[in-house]
This record gives C-alpha cells, structure tokens and sequence, in this order.
C-alpha cells in the first residue's frame, strides 16, 4: 500500500464518522480547524489496528474556560482532570473525549510542568513524546503531521521527537513507553538514539509514581510479544526481575497460545513473591489475587493435583495449564494430555454443608470448619465420586458425652 492508502483509512474511519464524534468534534470548532484529534486514535487508524478503547484524544487552540462555555451551551458533561495542565474530559452519551489545549512545557522537573498555552500546531506536536504520535486528524479525517511522522509510523519506527533525552527529562515516564511501543508498534526493535538516552536516565526514575509505572508494566504484560524488550530493560538498568523470571517469561511466550497479562504476573510472583511485585508496581488486590490464582493452580496441575486445582479456581484453568507447561518443562504431548483430562472433569458441588455437621452434633466452631475441609478434601481425593452419604459416614462424630456440650 502507497501512504495515500493508509490515510485514506482516516476519513472512512468509524469512529471518526460517528454522529457523537462529528458533534462534539463540531461544538470545538473542528470545521474552523481549532480542534483535531491526535495520538493513538489517528496512529491506530492509520495502520488499521484496532484499538480496545475508543476514547479520542482531541487538541485543540480553544483555552480551557472556552471549552467549558461551549460545553455548558451544548449539554455535554465536563470533567476538570486536568484543568492545570489545560486538559479536560468531556461525555457526550457514549463518547469520552479528553480534549488538551495547545502548548509547551515552560518548566518540567519530569513529573509535573509549567505549560503555557498557545495555537502554534508544530510546536505543541514538538512536546509530544514519538514522532508516531505527533499525527492529527481533522474533522472531516484529513491528516496533518507537522513533524513528519506518517513514515516512522508506517515503518514500525519508535522514535523520540528531537533530543531523546529532553523528552525523558520533561517526563521520566516515557521512558517506560518507548519500551512498550517499541514492543507495540516497533516489532520489539529499539532506537539506538532512544535506547541510550533511557539507559543514561535509568538512575533518575526515582521521581515517577510506581502507580504510573506500573499501568506501563501492566500494558507492556499484556502485549503478545515483550519477552525481548524486558530482558532489554533489565540490562539497561531500568526494570528489576531477576534471570528466573527473565528464562520463564521467553519459555512462556515461546510456548503460550495467547500469552497475557495474569499469566506473565504470575510467573514474575513465582520467583519475587506477591507482595514484592504488588509494592514495586502499585498493582490492585484483583491483579495479584488473579495472578496468585494462576500460579496456585499451575503448581497443582504441576504436581497432577488436577482435581484440587479444577475445583479450586476453575476461571484460571487456561492460564494455569500455559504457566504449569513452563514451569514444569512439559512437551507439547504432555500439555495436551493434561488438558484433555481437564476437559473429561466434570465438577460439581461439594455435598456436604455445615448444617449437616450440626445435626451429626457438631458444636459451631473452628473445629467444625476443620472437619468440614477435611470431608472436601476426601471428596476431591476420590475424584468426586464420595456422595454426601459416604461423606457423612466418614465424618468424625463427637465423643460419647460430648453433644450439646
């Protein structure tokens, strides 16, 4: 395909298109060319990948207290998110649109900057962090790129926009993104220019929030193929897993039909722990929850409790068969026939409750609970053939004296 082709794609673009988008798009001077979109958006339209999220990115020469007027006259809901740096959110039904008005950083420490507003195109793409990025959209899905960068992005090429490491200073956070769209959009390639600029600021990330470091890191586990890139971001200094993790994670994505997130956490706690991970990353209770679920039951499949591990966490079976494989250095024959006997599992409900404890005289209690796991490990034992009779029958009745006690 010719560039032309790929721009094209802009103007047929669906999101672009949708009568939501054309309106707010509208209600911001879109036709007068005062608002474009910009980013991900346009990048992604242009290679014609699709995207997860179809909230827009919009800039725009309108000043923040204009953009709320015209909101306010045209029934659309604002949120002040980032009133400071010029940066509001905007609903319309469906569509949430994070509109920024033009600028440059007058003064960064490389975790907040002092911006000053502008309607100069060029030089509020000169800010940005790629030159993939640097590309907007009008309204009726023309594209301008004042930079240049349809070709870098064509050609899978992540590039810092001039001196790589003043992008760094003005936000230490992209050096954690030129390694996830090098893996994204750079087929795991890495700039030369762009890579040494990271390595020389790997000693100054101290200033970034592990919060914002970790939905890098999250983004990055997801991706298909990052094996590469991680083991690059461990020798420049800048990303802490030890070689174990480093091994399993390629063997992982070397093997894994669909690698994800959950599963490459889960290995990573294999070797640094749960509570290590989720400090250095500010990962929520739910990530960790589900990546120790997946490492718990890949270390049951491992020890062919298959059983006790399609019992206990049935959601993260898939996942735990893709961990167990590496962990336990399975052939492909031996993943298959793990699999087929998950498959011939049929789990149903354990029978027993501890009402039918307490009528056997059990008092209510720890050690009620405790004869009540240990029936529910027989059951799982026997492969769940026991059926509440034969349970009961095995249930340890108090001594003689002792009910009601």
């Amino acid at each position: 395909m010719k560039p032309a082709d790929y721009v094209a794609r802009l103007s047929t673009a669906d999101w672009l298109r949708r009568e939501d988008t054309q309106a707010l798009w509208a209600l911001l001077g879109g036709r007068e060319g005062r608002t474009r979109a910009v980013g991900g958006i346009v990048r992604d339209t242009l290679l014609g990948r699709p995207r997860e999220r179809t909230d827009i990115d919009f800039a725009t020469e309108l000043l923040p207290e204009e953009i709320g007027r015209r909101a306010g006259q045209g029934g659309v809901t604002l949120y002040p998110t980032g009133i400071d740096h010029g940066t509001v959110t905007l609903r319309l039904g469906d569509l949430v649109a994070e509109v920024t008005t033009l600028r440059e950083d007058v003064e960064t420490d490389g975790r907040r900057a002092v911006v000053r507003f502008g309607t100069d195109w060029a030089r509020d793409a000169g800010r940005r962090d790629f030159t993939l990025n640097a590309l907007y959209a009008t309204i009726d899905g023309e594209l301008f790129d004042p930079l240049g960068g349809l070709d870098d992005c064509l050609a899978g090429r992540v590039r810092f926009i001039g001196d790589p490491g003043q992008r760094i200073v003005e936000d230490r956070l992209r050096v954690y993104r030129f390694f996830r769209f090098s893996a994204s959009h750079g087929g795991q390639v890495l700039d030369p220019a762009g890579l040494a600029a990271c390595r020389a600021a790997a000693g100054t990330l101290g200033t970034v929030s592990a919060e914002r470091i970790g939905a890098e890191i999250k983004k990055m586990l997801a991706l298909p193929r990052i094996a590469a890139t991680l083991k690059a971001m461990v020798e420049a200094g800048i990303l802490g897993l030890g070689p174990a993790s480093l091994r399993l994670l390629h063997a992982y994505e070397r093997r894994a039909r669909r690698p994800d997130l959950a599963a490459r956490l889960a290995l990573i706690i294999a070797e640094a722990g749960d509570r290590q991970v989720q400090a250095m990353w500010r990962l929520s209770n739910d990530d960790v929850a589900t990546a120790r679920a997946v490492l718990t039951v890949a270390e049951l499949l491992r020890d062919y409790q298959l059983c006790e591990a399609a019992y206990r966490h049935p959601a993260a079976l898939a996942d735990g068969v893709e961990v167990a494989t590496v962990l336990a250095d399975w052939s492909d024959a031996g993943r298959a026939a793990v699999t087929e006997q998950l498959h011939q599992l049929d789990v149903p409900r354990f029978p027993v409750t501890g009402g039918d404890l307490l009528r056997l005289g059990m008092q209510p209690g720890p050690a009620l609970g405790a004869e009540l796991e240990r029936l529910e490990q027989l059951w799982i034992g026997s492969r769940f053939s026991l059926d509440r009779a034969g349970l009961l029958a095995q249930a340890q009745r108090p001594a003689a004296g002792q009910e009601g006690a």
